[in-house]
């Protein structure tokens, strides 16, 4: 399945560009490990190393790592780089689940 499908797909979606090199990417993997488990099956978590997915960084315009985008029935809602406590990164998504945000 390409970029465009999993971010277009209904509801909600976050994504997190990272990089297998970058120590900042390596401190907020078992966050986000965490945040994946949290959310279950209400919101889709994927993770995308820009070295091995260099045209879905692209397509996404992502410029520094980690980046996470959150994307609501294929709209880009919310983007941030760089380390980000779990406990906000939850706040994020609940934010813009399906709950009349347009």
């Amino acid at each position: 399945m390409n970029y465009q499908s999993l971010i277009g797909s209904t509801g909600t979606v976050l994504v997190e560009f990272y990089a297998s090199w970058c120590p900042h990417c390596r401190r907020m993997m078992p966050i986000v490990e965490q945040v994946k488990e949290l959310l279950g099956d209400q919101v889709p978590v994927y993770q995308f190393d820009i070295d091995k997915e260099q045209e879905a960084a692209s397509e996404a315009g992502v410029e520094s790592v980690p980046t996470f985008i959150i994307y609501r029935n294929g709209r880009e809602m919310w983007r941030q780089s760089g380390e980000i406590e779990g406990e906000v990164l939850l706040r994020t998504v609940d934010k813009y689940l399906e709950n009349g945000y347009e």
